[in-house]
């Protein structure tokens, strides 16, 4: 990369659901913002991969973190409330990408500080308008903390 030129958006996808894994790569593979996506399947693992522990150790942090709320081991809503009382962690953009529409899910994610919360459309052609319009507007339109 030459002098001024922007490092790639990095991407944290939670989602244990490996179809919807797969289109969201696929919908952020057909934008033309510069990106890096790293993928796990739960919230235990993606705090692992937050506090680069274990496996993880090696982990970058991401710019912005796609989070699915209903997860085996730990679901979105632990994650949400973890990363936002994290001193370290808490400046991380987090949207909540999930196919529930019910009101307490959405009320309780932004009481939790999500910064964007967008259910996932049926039809994969809206599926993948939506997940590029994220990746269009956290890779293009939005100033995001320094990476520390």
């Amino acid at each position: 990369m030459g002098v001024g030129t922007p490092s790639p958006v990095r991407i944290l996808v939670v989602d244990d659901d490996p179809g919807d894994v797969l289109m969201i790569e696929e919908a952020l593979a057909d934008s033309d913002v510069d990106k890096v996506i790293d993928v796990v399947s739960d919230g235990q693992e993606a705090m692992e991969f937050l506090r680069r522990e274990g496996r993880h150790s090696g982990a970058a942090r991401p710019d912005v973190i796609l989070l699915d709320l209903n997860m085996p081991r730990m679901d979105g809503r632990q994650v949400l409330g973890e990363v936002k009382q994290d001193e370290d962690l808490r400046t991380i953009p987090i949207v909540v990408l999930t196919t529930s529409n019910a009101d307490t899910d959405i009320v309780g994610s932004y009481t939790l500080q999500a910064n964007a919360y967008v259910t996932k459309p049926i039809d994969l052609d809206d599926f993948n308008d939506v997940v590029r319009r994220i990746d269009e507007f956290f890779g293009r339109v939005v100033v995001l903390p320094k990476r520390v």
